[in-house]
């Protein structure tokens, strides 16, 4: 698995537009917070289990990318989920996956506030929200 910055994930997804970006954040987080416009949205886990299932994330993922060979990127609110998810998919096969450091809202700072440190939305990327 790679470990990108926003800005290279970027710049990856521009170089390579057949790259597929999985916000793997809850639902909730993905209509409400923002997410970057393309990606697809796949749940590692949702409320109220909070308990991931890899076997049928990995097959949701398949069903996006179509082949296992395909660039997928992984995004989630600060880059810890991502990695889980990253290691269930290159158990099941996965060849080329990115995980996105700081995710979409990045670290929190001293008062415990995301967006001013780091990541996506912090770093001036495109996004979007309902």
């Amino acid at each position: 698995m790679r470990n990108l910055l926003p800005s290279d994930t970027w710049a990856l997804m521009q170089a390579h537009p057949d790259a597929l970006m999985v916000d793997i954040r809850m639902e909730i987080e993905f209509m409400y917070v923002g997410r970057p416009p393309g990606a697809v949205h796949v749940s590692w886990y949702e409320y109220p289990e909070f308990t991931p299932d890899a076997p049928a994330f990995c097959a949701a993922v398949l069903d996006e990318a179509r082949r296992k060979d395909r660039t997928v990127v992984l995004l989630c609110r600060s880059g810890q989920r991502s990695v889980e998810a990253g290691r269930a998919l290159e158990a099941a096969g996965f060849t080329d996956v990115v995980n996105v450091l700081h995710g979409f809202e990045g670290d929190l700072n001293a008062n415990f506030q995301r967006s001013s440190l780091n990541g996506w939305r912090f770093d001036g990327l495109p996004w979007e929200q309902m």
